[in-house]
């Protein structure tokens, strides 16, 4: 178990990463018990901070806590526990605890490639809420601190860790390898269930990656799905900054809404845009 931090540090951890978080607190008790009324502690899908008394109580809540975070229900309950034998505690007391689970940040994002660009958008992004893991196969690449709702993954083989990290999230493919680039496009166009794939390059690196795609199958409706160049391009600008200023505008745009599959060809202005975003009351088209 996690234990480096106390319960209201977690909650601040958990707040800042963006990560859904079940905080537990101990309401009544009757009898003999590990923990006094009032005690907290804070669960997560992979850590739990703090303690109510340990043992097999404190494992069955955990447990009761993560069925709650992987169904994505953030309601709240009570649960009572007698300490009795199938609790495998000899406390005889009861506890009665409230379990108030909290979302995180709903979107998720990929980055592919820790380059000049990556690094000036991570500290766009880091002040956003995102979650964002981030991929690179070298490790000095990366900056010496992130923002906190930031994760890398440092591996050797990100085409082939692709599908399983970006499943049901917005990706950004930005690496220094062209190669590499159409790979990873070319596995998450064979995946497909990834949000959307934003692809860093030129007007002609669309059209070739285009051709190539079409020559192994790909159909145009999934190639069409790949946004080249990546970021808005009323924007204007090709330094790092610029560009990142460029991509968090554009993800920004799509981020919750109901959007048709954007050309490779190029990128779409704003006014272009706004005619592919539905509004989310009455599911016109925004003018």
């Amino acid at each position: 178990m996690e234990r480096r931090l106390n319960w209201y540090q977690a909650v601040g951890h958990c707040e800042d990463k963006g990560e859904p978080y079940v905080l537990v607190t101990v309401l009544g008790v009757t009898g003999s018990v590990p923990r006094e009324p009032a005690t907290k502690m804070v669960v997560t899908g992979e850590h739990s901070y703090d303690t109510i008394g340990g043992g097999h109580l404190e494992y069955r809540i955990c447990q009761q806590a993560r069925e709650r975070l992987a169904k994505q229900d953030y309601t709240s309950e009570i649960a009572h526990f007698p300490l009795g034998a199938s609790l495998g505690q000899c406390c005889g007391g009861s506890v009665s605890v409230l379990l108030e689970a909290h979302p995180g940040c709903e979107q998720e994002l990929v980055i592919f490639g820790a380059g000049h660009v990556a690094k000036a958008l991570v500290t766009i992004l880091g002040d956003m809420p995102w979650r964002i893991t981030w991929v690179d196969e070298r490790a000095e690449q990366y900056p010496a601190s992130m923002p906190a709702n930031v994760r890398p993954h440092l591996t050797d083989d990100p085409v082939g860790d692709a599908p399983a990290l970006c499943s049901g999230k917005q990706v950004l493919i930005l690496t220094h390898n062209h190669q590499l680039d159409f790979d990873l496009c070319r596995t998450l166009l064979t995946s497909g269930d990834c949000a959307g794939i934003g692809l860093i390059g030129s007007d002609t690196k669309a059209e070739r990656f285009r051709k190539r795609l079409e020559h192994r199958g790909f159909e145009t409706g999934a190639i069409d799905s790949i946004r080249c160049p990546v970021g808005r391009s009323d924007i204007p600008g090709k330094r790092p900054m610029e560009v990142a200023v460029s991509i968090s505008a554009e993800l920004l745009s799509l981020a919750g809404e109901n959007t048709r599959a954007v050309p490779i060809r190029r990128g779409l202005d704003w006014k272009e845009l706004k005619g592919l975003i539905k509004n989310p009351e009455t599911g016109d088209m925004l003018e």
